[in-house]
Protein backbone atom coordinates (compact mmCIF):
# COMPACT_ATOMS: atom_id res chain seq x y z
CA UNK A 1 0.00 0.00 0.00
CA UNK A 2 1.23 3.21 -0.82
CA UNK A 3 1.86 5.93 1.37
CA UNK A 4 -1.13 8.79 -0.10
CA UNK A 5 -1.60 10.37 3.40
CA UNK A 6 -0.79 14.10 3.69
CA UNK A 7 1.02 15.15 7.10
CA UNK A 8 1.09 19.13 7.89
CA UNK A 9 4.32 20.91 7.98
CA UNK A 10 4.99 22.45 11.36
CA UNK A 11 8.40 23.83 10.78
CA UNK A 12 6.66 26.78 8.89
CA UNK A 13 7.90 30.23 10.20
CA UNK A 14 5.28 30.63 13.13
CA UNK A 15 6.96 28.12 15.13
CA UNK A 16 10.35 29.49 15.17
CA UNK A 17 11.42 27.07 18.30
CA UNK A 18 10.59 23.67 15.49
CA UNK A 19 12.38 25.70 12.72
CA UNK A 20 15.94 25.79 14.78
CA UNK A 21 15.56 22.85 16.40
CA UNK A 22 15.09 21.14 12.34
CA UNK A 23 18.34 23.55 11.00
CA UNK A 24 20.39 22.36 13.34
CA UNK A 25 19.53 18.71 13.32
CA UNK A 26 20.11 19.14 9.68
CA UNK A 27 23.28 20.74 10.28
CA UNK A 28 23.82 17.54 12.53
CA UNK A 29 23.22 14.93 9.75
CA UNK A 30 25.42 17.10 7.32
CA UNK A 31 28.56 17.71 8.88
CA UNK A 32 28.71 15.36 12.03
CA UNK A 33 26.89 12.39 9.80
CA UNK A 34 28.34 13.55 6.56
CA UNK A 35 24.77 12.13 4.86
CA UNK A 36 24.10 12.85 1.17
CA UNK A 37 21.12 15.62 0.58
CA UNK A 38 18.62 13.07 -0.68
CA UNK A 39 19.38 11.29 3.18
CA UNK A 40 18.74 14.22 5.18
CA UNK A 41 15.57 15.00 3.29
CA UNK A 42 14.34 11.94 3.87
CA UNK A 43 15.36 12.32 7.76
CA UNK A 44 13.08 15.66 7.72
CA UNK A 45 10.38 14.51 6.08
CA UNK A 46 10.36 11.85 8.50
CA UNK A 47 10.50 14.53 11.39
CA UNK A 48 7.41 16.20 9.98
CA UNK A 49 5.22 13.42 11.05
CA UNK A 50 6.49 13.30 14.70
CA UNK A 51 5.70 16.95 15.04
CA UNK A 52 2.65 16.93 13.19
CA UNK A 53 1.67 13.98 15.78
CA UNK A 54 2.87 15.96 18.73
CA UNK A 55 1.16 19.43 17.56
CA UNK A 56 -1.78 17.57 18.08
CA UNK A 57 -1.05 16.74 21.94
CA UNK A 58 0.61 20.28 22.55
CA UNK A 59 4.15 18.35 23.23
CA UNK A 60 7.69 19.95 22.19
CA UNK A 61 9.85 17.14 21.23
CA UNK A 62 11.66 17.87 24.33
CA UNK A 63 8.79 16.61 26.30
CA UNK A 64 7.80 13.20 24.64
CA UNK A 65 8.02 9.84 26.67
CA UNK A 66 8.41 6.45 25.30
CA UNK A 67 4.23 5.89 25.31
CA UNK A 68 3.93 9.06 23.13
CA UNK A 69 6.20 7.23 20.51
CA UNK A 70 4.52 4.04 20.62
CA UNK A 71 1.35 6.06 19.99
CA UNK A 72 3.06 7.31 16.76
CA UNK A 73 3.61 4.34 15.87
CA UNK A 74 0.63 3.00 16.34
CA UNK A 75 -0.71 5.85 14.05
CA UNK A 76 1.50 5.58 11.28
CA UNK A 77 -0.08 1.72 11.00
CA UNK A 78 -3.58 3.03 11.46
CA UNK A 79 -2.59 5.65 7.93
CA UNK A 80 -1.86 2.60 6.32
CA UNK A 81 1.74 2.85 5.83
CA UNK A 82 3.67 -0.05 5.25
CA UNK A 83 5.85 -1.65 8.04
CA UNK A 84 8.98 -1.63 6.18
CA UNK A 85 8.18 2.18 5.78
CA UNK A 86 6.93 2.45 9.73
CA UNK A 87 10.48 0.96 10.72
CA UNK A 88 12.60 3.38 8.29
CA UNK A 89 10.55 6.20 9.76
CA UNK A 90 10.76 4.95 13.49
CA UNK A 91 14.19 4.89 12.60
CA UNK A 92 14.87 8.50 11.73
CA UNK A 93 13.06 9.42 15.16
CA UNK A 94 15.89 7.48 16.87
CA UNK A 95 18.44 9.32 15.18
CA UNK A 96 16.59 12.73 15.99
CA UNK A 97 16.42 11.87 19.84
CA UNK A 98 19.98 10.51 19.59
CA UNK A 99 21.02 14.10 18.40
CA UNK A 100 19.02 15.65 20.76
CA UNK A 101 20.70 13.87 23.54
CA UNK A 102 24.13 14.82 22.39
CA UNK A 103 23.23 18.57 22.24
CA UNK A 104 22.19 17.79 25.71
CA UNK A 105 18.63 18.78 25.45
CA UNK A 106 17.02 16.31 26.71
CA UNK A 107 18.33 13.56 29.72
CA UNK A 108 17.13 10.88 28.82
CA UNK A 109 16.61 9.28 25.38
CA UNK A 110 13.28 7.84 25.26
CA UNK A 111 13.93 5.56 22.11
CA UNK A 112 15.65 3.11 23.76
CA UNK A 113 12.54 1.30 24.24
CA UNK A 114 10.69 1.95 21.20
CA UNK A 115 10.09 -1.00 19.36
CA UNK A 116 9.92 -1.25 15.10
CA UNK A 117 7.14 -3.81 13.80
CA UNK A 118 8.60 -6.74 12.28
CA UNK A 119 8.84 -6.77 9.16
CA UNK A 120 9.04 -10.26 7.10
CA UNK A 121 12.41 -11.19 5.34
CA UNK A 122 13.09 -9.61 1.98
CA UNK A 123 14.60 -11.28 -0.81
CA UNK A 124 15.51 -8.53 -3.36
CA UNK A 125 14.71 -8.67 -6.92
CA UNK A 126 17.18 -10.30 -9.24
CA UNK A 127 17.85 -10.39 -13.04
CA UNK A 128 19.30 -13.36 -15.01
CA UNK A 129 22.57 -12.59 -17.13
CA UNK A 130 20.07 -13.24 -20.06
CA UNK A 131 17.82 -10.60 -18.94
CA UNK A 132 20.52 -8.18 -18.17
CA UNK A 133 21.67 -9.00 -21.98
CA UNK A 134 18.23 -8.99 -23.61
CA UNK A 135 17.61 -5.30 -22.05
CA UNK A 136 21.14 -4.12 -23.78
CA UNK A 137 19.83 -5.58 -26.59
CA UNK A 138 16.83 -3.08 -27.06
CA UNK A 139 19.57 0.01 -26.52
CA UNK A 140 18.84 1.62 -29.69
CA UNK A 141 22.75 2.65 -31.17
CA UNK A 142 21.44 5.38 -33.55
CA UNK A 143 19.82 7.60 -30.97
CA UNK A 144 22.44 10.30 -29.51
CA UNK A 145 22.21 8.66 -26.01
CA UNK A 146 22.20 4.92 -26.92
CA UNK A 147 26.17 4.52 -26.28
CA UNK A 148 25.57 6.01 -23.44
CA UNK A 149 22.85 4.07 -21.94
CA UNK A 150 24.71 0.80 -23.11
CA UNK A 151 27.64 2.43 -20.38
CA UNK A 152 25.29 3.04 -17.57
CA UNK A 153 23.37 -0.84 -18.10
CA UNK A 154 27.09 -2.24 -18.32
CA UNK A 155 28.33 0.19 -15.46
CA UNK A 156 25.62 -0.14 -12.82
CA UNK A 157 25.69 -4.15 -13.49
CA UNK A 158 30.08 -4.18 -13.46
CA UNK A 159 30.58 -2.18 -10.19
CA UNK A 160 27.42 -2.19 -8.47
CA UNK A 161 26.86 1.17 -7.99
CA UNK A 162 24.62 2.62 -6.30
CA UNK A 163 22.60 5.05 -8.49
CA UNK A 164 23.28 7.95 -6.76
CA UNK A 165 27.18 7.02 -7.45
CA UNK A 166 26.66 6.36 -10.74
CA UNK A 167 24.70 10.08 -11.41
CA UNK A 168 28.25 11.82 -9.59
CA UNK A 169 30.98 9.34 -11.33
CA UNK A 170 33.58 11.53 -12.56
CA UNK A 171 35.90 11.16 -15.52
CA UNK A 172 38.97 11.75 -13.13
CA UNK A 173 38.34 8.84 -10.80
CA UNK A 174 38.32 6.24 -13.94
CA UNK A 175 41.55 3.88 -13.33
CA UNK A 176 40.63 2.14 -16.39
CA UNK A 177 43.55 1.13 -17.35
CA UNK A 178 44.42 -0.65 -14.44
CA UNK A 179 40.36 -1.86 -14.07
CA UNK A 180 39.07 0.08 -11.23
CA UNK A 181 36.58 3.29 -10.66
CA UNK A 182 36.90 5.47 -7.56
CA UNK A 183 33.47 5.48 -5.92
CA UNK A 184 31.90 8.19 -3.54
CA UNK A 185 29.45 6.23 -1.60
CA UNK A 186 27.55 6.67 1.14
CA UNK A 187 28.49 9.39 4.09
CA UNK A 188 30.86 10.56 1.43
CA UNK A 189 33.05 7.16 2.07
CA UNK A 190 35.66 6.73 -1.45
CA UNK A 191 35.84 2.76 -2.33
CA UNK A 192 37.77 1.83 -5.23
CA UNK A 193 35.52 -1.12 -7.29
CA UNK A 194 36.75 -3.17 -9.89
CA UNK A 195 35.18 -2.83 -13.19
CA UNK A 196 34.69 -5.35 -16.21
CA UNK A 197 36.23 -4.99 -19.50
CA UNK A 198 32.74 -5.29 -21.28
CA UNK A 199 32.07 -2.72 -19.38
CA UNK A 200 35.55 -0.28 -20.20
CA UNK A 201 34.42 -1.38 -23.63
CA UNK A 202 31.01 0.31 -23.44
CA UNK A 203 32.74 3.27 -21.66
CA UNK A 204 35.32 3.76 -23.96
CA UNK A 205 32.21 3.82 -27.09
CA UNK A 206 30.27 6.16 -25.20
CA UNK A 207 33.29 8.83 -24.55
CA UNK A 208 33.75 8.79 -28.82
CA UNK A 209 30.14 10.26 -28.84
CA UNK A 210 30.37 12.36 -25.85
CA UNK A 211 33.68 14.38 -26.85
CA UNK A 212 31.25 15.34 -29.89
CA UNK A 213 28.78 16.68 -27.54
CA UNK A 214 29.27 21.04 -26.14
CA UNK A 215 29.42 20.02 -22.11
CA UNK A 216 29.14 23.17 -19.96
CA UNK A 217 32.73 23.32 -17.80
CA UNK A 218 30.32 22.89 -14.63
CA UNK A 219 29.22 19.41 -16.10
CA UNK A 220 32.62 18.38 -17.84
CA UNK A 221 34.44 16.10 -15.58
CA UNK A 222 31.22 13.88 -14.97
CA UNK A 223 30.87 10.89 -16.89
CA UNK A 224 27.35 10.36 -17.66
CA UNK A 225 25.84 13.39 -19.16
CA UNK A 226 22.17 14.12 -20.17
CA UNK A 227 21.52 15.18 -24.19
CA UNK A 228 17.98 16.47 -23.71
CA UNK A 229 16.73 19.73 -23.31
CA UNK A 230 19.97 20.97 -21.01
CA UNK A 231 23.14 19.60 -21.05
CA UNK A 232 24.00 18.29 -17.78
CA UNK A 233 25.19 14.90 -15.71
CA UNK A 234 22.17 12.83 -15.41
CA UNK A 235 19.93 12.29 -12.77
CA UNK A 236 18.65 9.82 -10.66
CA UNK A 237 14.81 9.89 -11.61
CA UNK A 238 16.43 10.01 -15.28
CA UNK A 239 18.15 6.53 -14.97
CA UNK A 240 15.14 5.00 -13.22
CA UNK A 241 13.28 5.60 -16.01
CA UNK A 242 15.48 4.17 -18.55
CA UNK A 243 15.77 0.82 -16.97
CA UNK A 244 12.10 0.45 -16.71
CA UNK A 245 11.62 1.27 -20.50
CA UNK A 246 14.51 -0.85 -21.25
CA UNK A 247 12.65 -3.89 -18.90
CA UNK A 248 9.33 -3.17 -20.83
CA UNK A 249 10.64 -3.29 -23.82
CA UNK A 250 13.01 -6.57 -23.19
CA UNK A 251 9.49 -7.81 -22.04
CA UNK A 252 10.59 -8.92 -18.60
CA UNK A 253 7.59 -8.78 -16.08
CA UNK A 254 9.83 -8.36 -12.84
CA UNK A 255 9.27 -4.88 -10.97
CA UNK A 256 13.14 -3.76 -11.44
CA UNK A 257 14.94 -0.49 -10.14
CA UNK A 258 18.13 0.49 -10.91
CA UNK A 259 19.22 -0.95 -7.38
CA UNK A 260 18.05 -4.87 -8.93
CA UNK A 261 21.26 -4.28 -11.06
CA UNK A 262 23.23 -3.87 -8.04
CA UNK A 263 21.55 -6.87 -6.27
CA UNK A 264 21.96 -8.75 -9.56
CA UNK A 265 25.99 -8.11 -9.48
CA UNK A 266 26.03 -9.56 -5.70
CA UNK A 267 24.05 -12.55 -6.44
CA UNK A 268 25.77 -13.41 -9.34
CA UNK A 269 28.85 -13.06 -7.50
CA UNK A 270 27.97 -15.27 -4.88
CA UNK A 271 26.60 -17.73 -6.74
CA UNK A 272 29.92 -17.56 -9.00
CA UNK A 273 31.75 -18.16 -5.73
CA UNK A 274 32.86 -14.75 -4.80
CA UNK A 275 33.92 -14.48 -0.83
CA UNK A 276 31.11 -12.61 1.30
CA UNK A 277 33.97 -10.05 2.50
CA UNK A 278 35.03 -9.19 -0.90
CA UNK A 279 31.19 -8.84 -2.13
CA UNK A 280 30.66 -6.42 0.91
CA UNK A 281 34.11 -4.73 0.25
CA UNK A 282 32.64 -4.33 -3.32
CA UNK A 283 29.73 -2.95 -2.77
CA UNK A 284 30.55 -0.34 0.35
CA UNK A 285 28.67 -2.08 3.03
CA UNK A 286 29.83 -0.84 6.42
CA UNK A 287 28.69 -4.38 7.48
CA UNK A 288 28.78 -8.33 6.40
CA UNK A 289 25.51 -8.45 8.28
CA UNK A 290 23.98 -6.28 5.26
CA UNK A 291 25.48 -8.20 2.45
CA UNK A 292 23.90 -11.17 3.99
CA UNK A 293 21.06 -10.85 2.47
CA UNK A 294 22.57 -12.05 -1.40
CA UNK A 295 23.02 -15.63 0.57
CA UNK A 296 19.69 -16.17 -1.18
CA UNK A 297 21.06 -19.27 -3.41
CA UNK A 298 18.70 -21.51 -5.34
CA UNK A 299 17.75 -24.25 -3.61
CA UNK A 300 19.16 -27.27 -6.10
CA UNK A 301 22.38 -25.23 -5.92
CA UNK A 302 22.55 -25.32 -2.30
CA UNK A 303 20.98 -29.44 -2.50
CA UNK A 304 23.99 -29.97 -4.96
CA UNK A 305 26.64 -28.52 -2.50
CA UNK A 306 25.60 -30.56 0.56
CA UNK A 307 25.13 -34.00 -2.08
CA UNK A 308 28.83 -33.04 -3.14
CA UNK A 309 30.40 -31.96 -0.36
CA UNK A 310 29.01 -33.60 2.80
CA UNK A 311 31.12 -36.50 4.29
CA UNK A 312 28.48 -38.89 4.92
CA UNK A 313 27.59 -38.36 0.82
CA UNK A 314 31.27 -38.78 0.26
CA UNK A 315 31.51 -42.15 2.35
CA UNK A 316 28.33 -43.24 0.81
CA UNK A 317 29.78 -42.32 -3.27
CA UNK A 318 33.21 -44.23 -2.56
CA UNK A 319 31.52 -47.48 -0.75
CA UNK A 320 29.12 -47.89 -3.88
CA UNK A 321 31.26 -46.50 -6.49
CA UNK A 322 32.21 -50.44 -6.80
CA UNK A 323 28.76 -51.69 -7.75
CA UNK A 324 28.40 -49.62 -10.40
Amino acid sequence: MKENHSVKNCTSASNKGLSALTRDYRNYLLLEKSFSNNTIDAYLRDLEKLYSFLSGMNLAPQEVKIHHLRAFSAMLHDLGIEPRSVARILSGVRSFYHFLLVDHQIEDNPTELLESPKIGFYLPTVLTVDEIDRMIACIDLSKKEGSRNRAIIETLYSCGLRVSELCNLKLSNLYLDEGYIRVLGKGNKERLAPISPRAINELQNYFYDRNLWDIPAAYSDYVFITVRRSIKNIGRIMVFHLIKELAEAAQIQKNISPHTLRHSFATHLLEGGADLRAIAAMLGHESITTTEIYTHVDRSRLRQEIIDHHPRNIKYRERNKFFH
